[in-house]
């Protein structure tokens, strides 16, 4: 071979640069190009959008939420006035309503569900088969169609204003197919006093639990912390309320020629409405509770009872502690499903977000999309922070049992 002739040069390869391995790099990068792609998207909607309602004539923004509202509502926690409010206090009135009921639902189904998950499980044959036919009888049932029932159930059975029934005899509580009328709170000067001693209390509670769990993890003895906490949120509030001269009054609702007047008024739609999401939803989350006892291995049941520890003490400290890491996360979509599902007390009038704001005020000011955007976002904002919480508890159980 001469030496003119040329040799053929080695192929080199070219790897990828270092950076793409890091898997920290391609995760983000990756979500940076979602999220790049889906903000794209978001501005050429929303571009395509304000070009063709401005060929129509069609007016944009958020300024109509300055503009008064000329309709009342039947169920509002805060002042309003119809022709003095604004939509974007109708707007707040439909979240308020919107968080009250989904709280008590949420508190309510959850302890409910507990209580028939823990009985799914009970040795109890007749006991377990009532729990598993409320389950398959409710969860087989749209909730649209029990909210339904309901609402002919309980609204057609309760009395007439003049035969308002007195729930305690005392003449302080009324209910009548008007609404459920309760004393309302009238705080006097000194009631912060009381609200502050009930913060201080609460802290202490904090503390004490966690020091009560410092000691039984040392000493392995046991501090009855249930106990000691009731006697502090209860004695020192109950001491400041004494001493500032109880300055709490009530104002008792009397009836005024056709109706009760004054106290606290909820309608019948509210209590209907949270029958029906408490019922269902406890239902759907007693099969998360029965599954993450049963998730739980039976050696541990047996261990309990051989040291002596009875089956209430047995499901209180043993099986449900270890079932808490597998019962949390099916809770994260029950509860976002409460939240969701408040939105349908629109069949039954209760002024919630979607029925007020997205419906009554849509009819009124127009503006459909800016309405439809800040109703979707409100339930979308509410979703997360709903799954930030439940996560970080899930999170703190993982790393608790780690």
């Amino acid at each position: 071979m001469s030496t003119s002739e040329k040799l053929p040069s080695p192929r080199v390869s070219r790897s990828p640069p270092r950076a793409f391995f890091d898997e920290r790099v391609r995760i983000y990068g990756y979500q940076l190009i979602v999220f790049g792609g889906f903000a794209w998207l978001a501005w050429f909607a929303f571009s395509t959008m304000s070009h063709n309602l401005a060929a129509r004539g069609m007016q944009t923004g958020f300024s109509f939420l300055f503009v008064t509202a000329g309709f009342d509502t039947d169920f509002k926690l805060i002042d309003y006035r119809p022709g003095v409010g604004t939509y974007g206090r109708i707007f707040l009135i439909g979240i308020l309503n919107t968080l009250f009921i989904s709280f008590f639902a949420i508190v309510a189904s959850t302890t409910i569900a507990f209580v028939v998950g823990i009985a799914r499980v009970s040795p109890n044959w007749l006991v377990s088969r009532l729990a598993l036919a409320y389950v398959e009888l409710i969860r087989n049932t749209p909730i649209l169609m029990q909210i339904v029932m309901w609402h002919v159930v309980i609204f057609f059975a309760l009395p007439k204003v003049r035969q308002s029934s007195d729930l305690f005899g005392l003449g302080i509580a009324f209910l009548n197919n008007r609404g459920l009328y309760l004393p309302s709170p009238v705080p006097g000067e000194m009631f912060w006093a009381s609200v502050a001693a009930l913060g201080v209390a609460v802290a202490a509670v904090v503390m004490l639990r966690r020091w009560a769990q410092r000691r039984q993890d040392l000493t392995g003895a046991r501090f009855p912390v249930l106990l000691v906490s009731l006697g502090i949120v209860l004695a020192l509030p109950g001491a400041v309320f004494l001493a500032t001269g109880a300055p709490l009054g009530w104002q008792v609702p009397a009836f005024q020629s056709f109706n009760y007047e004054g106290g606290v008024r909820l309608p019948p739609a509210f209590f209907i409405l949270l029958i029906a999401l408490t019922v269902y939803h406890s239902a759907h989350k007693a099969e998360a509770v029965r599954a993450g006892i049963q998730s739980v291995p039976k050696s541990q049941f047996e261990a309990a009872h051989a040291l002596g520890l009875r089956g209430g003490q047995t499901m209180r400290l043993v099986m449900l502690p270890q079932a808490m890491r597998a019962i949390v996360p099916p809770l994260i979509s029950g509860w976002l499903g409460v939240t969701r599902n408040a939105s349908l007390g629109i069949a039954i009038g209760y002024p919630e977000l979607v029925g007020l704001f997205m419906q009554t005020s849509l009819n009124q000011a127009g503006h459909a999309i800016e309405i439809v955007a800040m109703t979707m976002g409100f339930y979308m904002l509410l979703s997360f922070l709903i799954a930030l919480l439940l996560n970080a508890y899930d999170r703190r159980m993982r790393i608790t049992e780690g």
